[in-house]
C-alpha cells in the first residue's frame, strides 16, 4: 500500500497541485478539445506548453488563491492581537492588493481610506514578490467588482456566477482544518466568493470546495466528503443548481460514459457550478494525480480553472509527492506557494497575542493584521 501522506504533504499538495493544474491548463484555456488533440496528440496536453512567454506560468487563479491565503493569515493575526476581526473584510483587503498587482484602481474612498496607508506602512510579504505583478488573464468580474468596492467586506453587486469565486478558495479549507464543525469552511468560502460574485451559483460552489477539502484533511474519502458537503449545501437558499451539477458529476463518475463524453455533458467550466462539477468528476475517476489533472484540462472551455480545482482536490488526497516532477520543478513561484501552504498549516502554532507573544514581530512584518 502507498504511504498515507502527512498533513504537511497534503497542505503543500493542495496549493501546488492547484498551481500545476492552472499552469498546465493555461495554454489551452481557449482551445476546443479538437484543437488540443490536433496540437498535442490523442491524450491532449500532458506537459507544459508556453503560456505568457514561458513554461509553467501560473494565471490569475493561483494569484488570487495566494491572496486568499494571505487574507486568512492576516485575519488570524488581527484576531489574535486585537481580539476581534471580520475575516471577509481582511480577505477583501487582500484582493485589493491583488488588484494593484494587476494595474487596477480601487475607488478613491478605499484607496485613500485603507489601501494606500497599508501599502506604505506595512505592505506585508506577499505583494513584494515582483513575479506576482503580471496580468495573467484576470477575470473581468473580479476586476470590476473590486474596482467598484466602496468599503471592505462589501458583497459584489452583480449577478455573475463565473468560476472566479470557486477557483481561489482552497486555502479556506486548509486554514480551518482544526475546526471539525461542518459548515464553517463552507460559510467562510462563500463569504470570500461573494466579494466578487453575486449569483448564488457563483458563491455556493466555493463553499462546497472548501468543505470538501476540510473533510479530506480529516481523513474522509472523496465520496464521503462530497456527501457531507452536499448536506451542508442544502442548508442554503438557491442551492438546487449547484446540487444538481454535483449529483450529475458523481453519477457520471459511476457510469460507462467516457471522460470526454462526461465532461462535455457537464459543460465547459466558465461558470462556477460547471467548473466544480468537472473537477469533482475528474478527481473521482482519476487513476492518479497526473491522470486526473490531465482529464481536467483537456476539454472545451476554462481549462486552467478546472485544472486548478482538480489539482487542489487531488493534491489534498494524494499529497505533494504525487505531483509529477516535470510539472512541479518548472512551476512559477513554487517556493512562494509552498511557503504559503506551510504558513496555513503552522498559523495555529504561532505565539501571537496582545500581551506580546514571541512571534509578534516577524509575523506582523510578514502578515500585518489589516
Amino acid at each position: 500500500m502507498p504511504d498515507i501522506p502527512t498533513l504537511q504533504e497534503r497542505f503543500t499538495g493542495c496549493l501546488l497541485g492547484g498551481a500545476v493544474g492552472d499552469a498546465l491548463g493555461a495554454p489551452v484555456e481557449f482551445m476546443s478539445r479538437q484543437k488540443i488533440v490536433e496540437r498535442f496528440g490523442t491524450e491532449g496536453i500532458g506537459e507544459y506548453a508556453p503560456a505568457f512567454g514561458e513554461l509553467g506560468r501560473i494565471t490569475d487563479d493561483t494569484q488570487m488563491t495566494l491572496f486568499t491565503a494571505e487574507g486568512l493569515l492576516r485575519a488570524n493575526v488581527r484576531g489574535s492581537l486585537r481580539g476581534m476581526c471580520h475575516p471577509p473584510s481582511v480577505i477583501a483587503h487582500a484582493y485589493l492588493r491583488w488588484l494593484v498587482t494587476q494595474g487596477g484602481k480601487p475607488t478613491p474612498e478605499i484607496r485613500e481610506g485603507v489601501l494606500d496607508h497599508s501599502l506604505e506602512e506595512a505592505p506585508g510579504w506577499l505583494i513584494q514578490h515582483r513575479d506576482l505583478h503580471h496580468r495573467r488573464a484576470p477575470g473581468n468580474t473580479c476586476l470590476s467588482a473590486l474596482q467598484a468596492m466602496s468599503s471592505l467586506g462589501d458583497k459584489a453587486i452583480n449577478n455573475s456566477k463565473g468560476c472566479g469565486g470557486v477557483m481561489r478558495v482552497a486555502p479556506v479549507g486548509l486554514y480551518l482544518w482544526p475546526i471539525r464543525d461542518v459548515g464553517r469552511a463552507f460559510e467562510l468560502a462563500c463569504e470570500a466568493a461573494a466579494i466578487t460574485h453575486g449569483h448564488p451559483s457563483g458563491i455556493l460552489p466555493a463553499g462546497v470546495l472548501a468543505e470538501v477539502i476540510l473533510q479530506l484533511l480529516h481523513g474522509n474519502t472523496l465520496p464521503i466528503a462530497l456527501e457531507l458537503a452536499k448536506e451542508e449545501l442544502q442548508n442554503h437558499d438557491d442551492h438546487l443548481e449547484t446540487l444538481q451539477f454535483l449529483i450529475t458529476a458523481i453519477e457520471l463518475a459511476d457510469s460507462n460514459l467516457s471522460p470526454e463524453q462526461s465532461i462535455s455533458f457537464l459543460g465547459e467550466g466558465w461558470v462556477a457550478e460547471e467548473a466544480l462539477a468537472i473537477a469533482v468528476y475528474c478527481a473521482l475517476v482519476a487513476k492518479d494525480f497526473r491522470h486526473g489533472v490531465m482529464l481536467a484540462v483537456n476539454h472545451d472551455g476554462d481549462s486552467d480553472s478546472t485544472g486548478a480545482i482538480a489539482g487542489n482536490l487531488l493534491g489534498v488526497m494524494h499529497g505533494v509527492d504525487a505531483i509529477p516532477a516535470s510539472w512541479l520543478e518548472p512551476l512559477e513561484l513554487r517556493k512562494v506557494i509552498t511557503e504559503v501552504a506551510l504558513d496555513l498549516l503552522a498559523v495555529n502554532e504561532w505565539d501571537v497575542d496582545e500581551m506580546g507573544g514571541k512571534d509578534n514581530d516577524w509575523v506582523w512584518d510578514k502578515y500585518p493584521g489589516f
